[in-house]
C-alpha cells in the first residue's frame, strides 16, 4: 500500500521514493543471486585447494617413501591414509602406483584394483586437480593428484585426495541463512535510505511536482539571461548547449550558435580550444576581438561520467590595463634588484660595463652599448677637454651585428654615466620596431640602471688608479738593476698579484770582503700601505747591511724596526698594536765566495731551496724564526756549503700558493721545476715560472736565483803575521809581488800605503794574531784582521799634532773602507775600484800629508 501510494503521488519526492525502492529491491535480489553463485564457486575452489594441500602433505610425509619401497605398502599406508583423511576433513585419500594400482582406499575391498580415471600428468611429475564421477564412491568429487618421487626424481606413487560435491554444497548451504539475512538487512537499510532521500528531496523541492519545477526553471532562465556575466554550457562532445545573452554579446556569437561545435562559432582558436576541452580554468585571460575576457570553467559530471562543462565570462579589459601597468612596474623593480646583484661583482671597469649591458638585454632593450672615456679607462680623473671614448661593452638579442638596418624604425635612450657629478661615459639602449616604445617610466629605469653601474665603474676606476700607483711605487722601490759580482750570478722574477701591488720584495747587497747578501721579504697586505712599508723595510735592511751585521742580528734589528712602525700606526689609527705591519717575513743570507759558505736566518719566511751541482733540489732545514714585529724572540742562523755550480733559490709564499694549492703541493712543484731546470740562473727562473698555472696570481710573487761560482784561488792572497813592526816592510814587498802577478802594478803605491797604515795600527793598538788578506774581485780588497774589538775612528789632525793622519790618508786614497766584527775580533777593510785609475785629489792628499 505504501509503494502504491508513493507511485500515485504527484510530488517529485514521492515518485523518487518509489523508484529508489524498486531499484533497491532489484539490486538486493541480484546481489543475492550473485552471492549464492559466488559462494558455490568459492566452495569448489576451497575444496580444490584443501585437496591439493592434503595430497602434497601426505606425499611428503615421513615414512611414506619407505612404505612405498616395502614389500607390502598397503599395510603401512592404509591406516595412515585413513587417519589423515579424518584429520584433514577430506572424503578420501587413495595412493596408487604409477600404473594405477591402488595401495589405499576408504573401501578396503578396492585396494589392489586398477583406478578407472587417468593419472596423467601426475605420472610425469606434475600435480593437478579435476572433477571425477562417482565410481568407487557414492557421488562425484573434486580430486587432487600429487606425485611421490624418490631421490632421483622418479615417480614411484601418486597420492589422490578429494572431497565429494555434496560435501562442498552442504558447506555452502550452511551459509545461505547468513546470506539471506544479510540481503534482507540490506533491503531494509536501502528502503530506509530511500525514505531519507525522499524526505530530503521533499524538503528541497518543497513538495513540488514536475509542473511547478518547470515553471521554476523558466524563472531561473529569465534571471540567467539578465545577468551581466556570460554563462556557457558545453557538452562532452564540444557542442554549445547554452549561452546567455551576455555571453553572446561578449563573444559576438552568430545566431543559432547553440547546438553547434564551439570550434565552429567564430571564436579565437585558443578560446575555442579551452571551451571544447572542458578542462578547469580560473580567471584565464583570453583576447576576443577588442576585449580581454576572464574565463572560469569547471567540468560537470552525470552518473559518474563527464557530461560537459560550465564556463563563465567576465570582461576585464579595463582591469587588465591596470594589471599590465602593475606587472611592468614589478618587472622594473625586479630588473633593478637583479642589476644590484649582478652588476659590479668585480673591480674591473670593462667587466662592470659588460654586466650592465647583459642584465638589460632582453628584459629592457634589444641592444645595449656602453662607451667609456679613454681617460677613465686609464684610471685617471675624467678630462672633459678630451671627449674621446672607447666602446667597452655591446650586448644584443642576436649574435650578429647589433646595428639596425637602414630604414628600420628604432627607439633609443642615451644616458650619461655620471658619478660624483662627473661624466664617465654613456650607455645607449635600443629597441626595434617590434618591441614596445620607450615610455617615461623606462627613462627613469634607464637612469637608475646607469646610475648604479656608474658608481661601480667609478669605484673600479679609483681602485685601478690606486693599484697602478701602488704598483708604480713598488716597482720604484724594488731594485732596478742587481749589482754584478765575480763569484755569483743572479737572476730574478717579480709578478704583482691581481689583488693589487703587495709587499713582496727582494734585494742583492754587496758586502765587504767580496761577500754578498741575498734578501727576500713579504709584507702583509696589498696596496699603497704595503708598498710603502716594503720600501721602508728594504731601506732598513740596506742600512743594517752597511754595518756588516750577521743575519740573526740584522733580523733582530729589523724586528725592532717593524715593532716600532707598528706602534706608530697603532697610535695614529687608534688600532691595537699588532694590527698593522706586524707579521712581515724576511729571509737574509750572506754568501762568502772565499770559503764558499752561506750563512742564513729567517723570520717567518719559507725556507730557501738549494740545488747542488748534481741537480738534486732540496729545501734547506733552517730554524724557523718568528715573523717580524712580535718582539722579544731570538733568531737563529744556519750555515751551508755552496760548492761551485750550486744554486740558492729564495722565494715568497705567493710563488708556492699560485693556483690555490697548499704549501706542500707548491714546494713539490717548485722542487720538480728546479730539478729539471738548466743550471743557468736566468733559465732556472724561466722554468720555475713556466711550471706555475697560467691564471693570474691573487698574490704577488718574488723569485731570486743565485748561482755560486766562488772566488778563484789565484785571486786570494793571505798572510798570518806576528805583532812585530818589522813585518810591515816585508809585507809591502809581498803586496808588490802579488799585485804584479795580478797585473795591478798601478795600484801598488796606494796599496802599500794602505797596508803600512793598517798593519801599523794593528801592531800598535791591537792584540792577538794579525792576518793580512788581498782579494781581487771587481775591486781590489785589502783586509787586516786582529783580535781587538776597538774600531778606529776617522778624525782630522791639527797642524801641531804629530800623529792621527794615517786613517784619514787611507780614507782619501781608497773608494770605500770600514770595519766589521768577527767572533775573534775585527777586520779593517778597504776597496779600490778596478781598473785602477788614481785620482789627482787622492795623490795630492797623500803628498800634502806625507
Amino acid at each position: 500500500m505504501k509503494v502504491g501510494s508513493a507511485l500515485r503521488s504527484r510530488s517529485v519526492a514521492g515518485q523518487a521514493f518509489a523508484l529508489l525502492l524498486a531499484i533497491m529491491a532489484l539490486l538486493v535480489v541480484s546481489a543475492g543471486v550473485v552471492l549464492v553463485l559466488q559462494a558455490r564457486n568459492s566452495g569448489e575452489n576451497q575444496a580444490r585447494g584443501r585437496s591439493l594441500a592434503v595430497a602434497h602433505s601426505f606425499a611428503r610425509a615421513p615414512g611414506v617413501l619407505a612404505a612405498l619401497r616395502s614389500h607390502d605398502p598397503s599395510a603401512t599406508l592404509q591406516p595412515f591414509a585413513q587417519q589423515v583423511r579424518r584429520d584433514a576433513g577430506v572424503d578420501y585419500i587413495v595412493v596408487t602406483s604409477p600404473s594405477g594400482i591402488r595401495y589405499t582406499h576408504p573401501n578396503p575391498r578396492e585396494i589392489g584394483k586398477h583406478v578407472d580415471r587417468p593419472l596423467y600428468p601426475a605420472t610425469v611429475g606434475r600435480a593437478f586437480t579435476d572433477k571425477v564421477p562417482g565410481v568407487t564412491l557414492a557421488a562425484p568429487s573434486i580430486r587432487a593428484a600429487v606425485p611421490v618421487t624418490d631421490a632421483s626424481g622418479k615417480v614411484i606413487a601418486i597420492v589422490n585426495a578429494g572431497i565429494t560435491i555434496p560435501s562442498v554444497r552442504s558447506s555452502v548451504d550452511r551459509q545461505l541463512p547468513v546470506v539471506l539475512g544479510s540481503l534482507g538487512l540490506a533491503l531494509a537499510l536501502g528502503a530506509g535510505g530511500a525514505a531519507l532521500v525522499s524526505r530530503r528531496l521533499r524538503l528541497q523541492t518543497r513538495g513540488l511536482g514536475p509542473a511547478e519545477i518547470a515553471r521554476m526553471y523558466e524563472h531561473h532562465d529569465a534571471v540567467l539571461r539578465a545577468v551581466r556575466e556570460g554563462v556557457l554550457i558545453v557538452d562532452a562532445e564540444g557542442r554549445l548547449l547554452l549561452a546567455n545573452d551576455e555571453a553572446c554579446r561578449l563573444l559576438t556569437l552568430p545566431p543559432r550558435a547553440q547546438g553547434k561545435q564551439v570550434t565552429d562559432v567564430g571564436l579565437p582558436r585558443d578560446t575555442a580550444a579551452l571551451l571544447a576541452s572542458g578542462r578547469p580554468a580560473t580567471d584565464e585571460i583570453h583576447e576576443v576581438g577588442e576585449r580581454l575576457l576572464a574565463v572560469n570553467q569547471r567540468p560537470t559530471w552525470r552518473r559518474g561520467q563527464p557530461w560537459g562543462s560550465v564556463a563563465t565570462l567576465r570582461d576585464t579589459t579595463e582591469l587588465q590595463v591596470l594589471t599590465d601597468k602593475a606587472d611592468r612596474a614589478r618587472e622594473r623593480l625586479a630588473l633593478l634588484y637583479d642589476a644590484g646583484v649582478e652588476v659590479g661583482t668585480t673591480l674591473d671597469m670593462v667587466h662592470t660595463a659588460q654586466e650592465l649591458a647583459q642584465v638589460a638585454v632582453p628584459r629592457f632593450a634589444d641592444v645595449v652599448t656602453v662607451d667609456l672615456m679613454e681617460s677613465v679607462l686609464r684610471g685617471e680623473e675624467p678630462d672633459l677637454s678630451d671627449t674621446r671614448t672607447r666602446r667597452v661593452a655591446v650586448s644584443g638579442i642576436r649574435e650578429d651585428s647589433p646595428m639596425h638596418l637602414v630604414g628600420e624604425r628604432i627607439g633609443s635612450v642615451t644616458v650619461p654615466l655620471t658619478a660624483r657629478g662627473v661624466i664617465l661615459g654613456r650607455a645607449e639602449f635600443w629597441r626595434s620596431a617590434r618591441a614596445a616604445p620607450f615610455e617615461d617610466d623606462d627613462l627613469t629605469l634607464a637612469e637608475e640602471l646607469v646610475s648604479q653601474a656608474a658608481a661601480y665603474i667609478d669605484n673600479a676606476r679609483r681602485t685601478a688608479r690606486e693599484h697602478a700607483t701602488a704598483l708604480a711605487l713598488q716597482q720604484s722601490l724594488l731594485p732596478r738593476e742587481l749589482p754584478e759580482h765575480e763569484a755569483v750570478e743572479v737572476a730574478h722574477r717579480y709578478v704583482p698579484g691581481y689583488g693589487g701591488a703587495g709587499g713582496d720584495w727582494f734585494d742583492v747587497i754587496p758586502l765587504s770582503g767580496a761577500r754578498i747578501a741575498f734578501v727576500v721579504g713579504d709584507v702583509v697586505g696589498h696596496g699603497l700601505h704595503a708598498a710603502a712599508t716594503m720600501g721602508r723595510l728594504r731601506t732598513a735592511v740596506h742600512n743594517f747591511s752597511s754595518l756588516d751585521l750577521p743575519p740573526d742580528e740584522l733580523l733582530s734589528a729589523l724586528d725592532e724596526v717593524v715593532e716600532h712602525l707598528d706602534q706608530e700606526e697603532a697610535v695614529a689609527d687608534g688600532a691595537p698594536p699588532g694590527a698593522g705591519v706586524a707579521g712581515a717575513t724576511c729571509l737574509y743570507a750572506i754568501y762568502d765566495p772565499v770559503v764558499r759558505r752561506c750563512c742564513l736566518a729567517r723570520a717567518g719566511h719559507p725556507p730557501p731551496a738549494l740545488v747542488p751541482p748534481d741537480g738534486a733540489a732540496t729545501v734547506l732545514d733552517l730554524p724557523a724564526g718568528p715573523p717580524l714585529g712580535l718582539g722579544g724572540l731570538p733568531f737563529e742562523t744556519a750555515e751551508v756549503d755552496l760548492p761551485d755550480g750550486s744554486r740558492l733559490v729564495l722565494y715568497t709564499n705567493g710563488l708556492l700558493q699560485a693556483g690555490g694549492v697548499d704549501v706542500d703541493t707548491g714546494l713539490d712543484r717548485l722542487l720538480g721545476a728546479l730539478a729539471r731546470a738548466d743550471p743557468d740562473p736566468e733559465r732556472t727562473c724561466r722554468t720555475v715560472m713556466e711550471a706555475l698555472p697560467p691564471s693570474h696570481p691573487t698574490d704577488d710573487m718574488a723569485l731570486l736565483v743565485a748561482g755560486a761560482t766562488g772566488l778563484a784561488e789565484d785571486h786570494i792572497a793571505s798572510w798570518d803575521l806576528p805583532s812585530d813592526p818589522a813585518v810591515v816592510a816585508d809585507m809591502r814587498a809581498a803586496v808588490d809581488r802579488t799585485l804584479a802577478d795580478w797585473g795591478l802594478e798601478e795600484a801598488a803605491f796606494i796599496t802599500e800605503l794602505v797596508v803600512s797604515e793598517l798593519l801599523g795600527n794593528a801592531i800598535r793598538h791591537a792584540s792577538g794574531p794579525i792576518r793580512l788578506r788581498l782579494l781581487r774581485d771587481r775591486a781590489l780588497i785589502c783586509e787586516v784582521a786582529d783580535g781587538s774589538t776597538t774600531a778606529p775612528h776617522l778624525r782630522r789632525a791639527a797642524s801641531t799634532d804629530e800623529g792621527g793622519r794615517g786613517l784619514f790618508l787611507v780614507a782619501q786614497m781608497v773608494d770605500r773602507w770600514g770595519t766589521r766584527y768577527t767572533r775573534s775580533g775585527k777586520v779593517i777593510w778597504t776597496e779600490q775600484t778596478l781598473p785602477f785609475e788614481p785620482s789627482a785629489s787622492s795623490l795630492s792628499s797623500v803628498f800634502a800629508f806625507s
